[in-house]
């Protein structure tokens, strides 16, 4: 998800978001664990996507 993505989401649409993100992200992990993933940078990409998410979240919770 890229940053233009996450800016024009509201902040109910980004906790949902970082909820599934952060889901994803974990069941790729331990996938990846018992056999490797063909494409290991999905995991780089999913924990990226997971903090861009948290950090519009929390710049948004600092404005109020």
């Amino acid at each position: 998800m890229k940053q233009s993505e996450v800016k024009g989401l509201s902040v109910a649409e980004l906790q949902e978001e970082l909820v599934k993100a952060k889901r994803t992200y974990t069941d790729l992990k331990m996938a990846h664990a018992i056999t490797p993933l063909d494409n290991p940078i999905q995991l780089r990409s999913l924990r990226r996507a997971v903090a861009r998410i948290a950090t519009e979240l929390t710049n948004r919770n600092g404005e109020q």
